[in-house]
């Protein structure tokens, strides 16, 4: 059977932060990391992209919110903005992943699928929420939007002043369609899934399937779904090449070959930011958890470089062990 790997695209992948984000910029972006593919379709492999929307889903927000002041344009729930931006990236990656096969001679077909993700309705971050989305607010406007729609809101404490909504980011339990995702991919199609992290949904007491106002973590329900499918590999792209220990301290530590143990060993002991590195961390002990052979955090544009990348493992080779710097 081939190898089945699962990709998620994040950091300078789609978006860079000195760019405006038009889509000349987001599409030669994704042209960019994609070419840095190429080389596993070309060793056998068959491929699972997913991806973020954080700064896509923020301006969609935005767009529905003028629209309703301006327009009395009723505004969208953040799981119809997910699923949103899931159709418009998923799109987007899909045209210029065709083109970059076009240009290596590679005939294959790619599908996006507006996917789903199971959250539990009792989740304790609901009663936390802490992911901050859409515009920044004066404290006047928050207050008021806090009154009449219910939102939470937290004041910015870094960039623009003001305040920003935020909503809970529940810990994903299951991909819906996880199957078809598999199949497809086992088939050899190409298949964009979980963009976003996924539409949060949860059933309720009748069994029916209901919209949860929050957001997942994109790397938590990659490595959620790369388990589920038995991917043999997992990676998540990047602007940050490895994993370090004591990161930006004069005895940061490069740590490119880690085993299961030593990483939660790390994580336990507050080593990696909890907004930063960590659910990435968190993401990749998932899928070994599932049975996954090996997780890879490395640059978008260094895939395809083996030096580049650190690497998570059930057990580690001594072998490696010994090349750490």
């Amino acid at each position: 059977m081939k190898k089945l790997a699962v990709v998620a695209l994040g950091g300078n992948a789609l978006l860079r932060d000195n760019q405006a984000g038009t889509i000349e910029e987001q599409e030669q972006n994704t042209t960019d990391t994609l070419e840095n593919l190429i080389f596993l379709i070309r060793e056998g492999y068959d491929l699972v992209i997913t991806h973020g929307n954080g700064p896509q889903v923020g301006n969609i927000l935005m767009r529905s919110d003028a629209g309703e002041q301006l327009y009395s344009i009723p505004q969208m729930p953040i799981d119809i903005c997910v699923a949103d931006s899931q159709g418009g990236i998923g799109y987007m990656i899909e045209r210029m992943m065709r083109n970059v096969l076009i240009r290596n001679g590679i005939q294959k077909e790619i599908v996006t699928l507006v996917t789903a993700v199971v959250v539990d309705e009792h989740d304790p971050a609901f009663g936390n929420p802490t992911k901050r989305v859409g515009k920044i607010y004066s404290q006047e406007q928050a207050d008021e939007l806090a009154r009449s729609k219910g939102w939470v809101f937290r004041e910015e404490t870094k960039g623009t002043p003001g305040w920003r909504r935020v909503v809970p980011s529940p810990k994903p339990l299951r991909i819906i369609n996880e199957n078809v995702v598999e199949t497809l991919a086992r088939q050899g199609v190409i298949t964009i899934a979980v963009g976003g992290g996924g539409i949060p949904v949860y059933f309720d007491d009748e069994g029916k399937v209901r919209a949860a106002e929050a957001v997942i973590d994109k790397d938590l329900a990659s490595g959620l779904l790369a388990g589920r499918i038995s991917a043999d590999e997992f990676y998540i792209l990047t602007d940050v090449p490895l994993i370090y220990q004591n990161f930006r301290k004069p005895d940061q530590k490069v740590l490119e070959f880690l085993d299961y143990a030593d990483t939660q060993k790390l994580l336990e002991n507050g080593e990696f930011g909890e907004g930063t590195m960590a659910p990435k961390i968190k993401a990749c002990l998932s899928f070994i958890e599932q049975g996954g052979d090996k997780a890879v955090i490395t640059e978008a544009f260094k895939l395809e470089d083996k030096s580049y990348g650190s690497k998570i493992t059930r057990y580690y080779d001594p072998a490696d062990l010994n090349k750490q710097s």
